[in-house]
């Protein structure tokens, strides 16, 4: 896993960097977000995880995702299935227990889809824009190569229960998904970009011009994030089950 986290710094020429957060198998409302951006050949489409699961149409958000070339962090939902492929595959019993959704999104993938989980890291550097993506945060105070991957998945609040975007102290800039249930985060050095669309919110997308930094101002910040609406609720929190159409 160590391995996997091996920072990567990718850099782009021209045209501008789209970060969107957790998709969860919400292809159509995916496809709408990048009409409304405008998403075109020169932009760069960078996802902050959890690409699959609990949502409609994972192998469908997996195709945009090999479509566009888009550059793929890892989030906890991604991983789950990937540790259960990987146990199957060495005969050997998985770490953790799928189900139904998750065993569904396992036998649908073909080696193209998985391709894109397999080669996705647990966090990227886009130095142009002075940011880092991570699917659900870091421990503030920690360097990056020194984070358990768990936190890197699963982090919401440090010790004293606040946010940890509220006490992170950059550079860089993080962006993040993974917490749906504080919507939108907007703090100094973080901005989380999860609006629940599985759970019938929002799916929402930063985006930057080239070699554009993320303002600390709050409004000029919120200017450069665009949203959809959920076609409906895919999936319920509370019961945690897919809710039929």
């Amino acid at each position: 896993m160590r391995e996997e986290a091996a920072q990567r710094h990718r850099s782009v020429d021209t045209g501008r960097t789209v970060i969107v957060g957790d998709v969860h198998g919400c292809r159509a409302e995916l496809e709408t977000l990048l009409d409304r951006i405008a998403f075109h050949t020169g932009d760069r489409l960078v996802f902050a995880g959890d690409l699959v699961a609990r949502g409609p149409d994972s192998r469908g958000v997996l195709q945009v995702a090999r479509r566009t070339g888009a550059i793929v962090v890892r989030g906890n939902h991604d991983a789950k299935i990937l540790a259960y492929r990987e146990a199957a595959k060495e005969k050997k019993r998985p770490p953790v227990a799928l189900g139904k959704n998750h065993l569904g999104v396992v036998e649908s993938l073909t080696d193209p889809d998985w391709a894109v989980l397999e080669t996705s890291s647990l966090y990227v550097d886009l130095p142009e824009h002075g940011v880092r993506v991570v699917h659900a945060g870091v421990l503030p105070g920690i360097p990056i190569e020194e984070q358990d991957p768990k936190v890197l998945l699963h982090i919401r609040t440090v010790s004293d229960g606040a946010l940890w975007g509220e006490r992170y102290a950059g550079p860089p800039h993080i962006v993040f998904g993974h917490n749906a249930v504080e919507r939108l985060q907007i703090h100094p050095w973080a901005t989380g970009l999860d609006t629940g669309c599985v759970y019938g919110g929002r799916l929402s997308a930063l985006v930057l011009e080239h070699g554009q930094s993320i303002p600390q101002d709050r409004p000029e910040r919120l200017a450069l994030i665009v949203s959809v609406p959920a076609g409906r609720v895919y999936y319920d929190p509370i019961t945690k089950n897919p809710v039929d159409s």
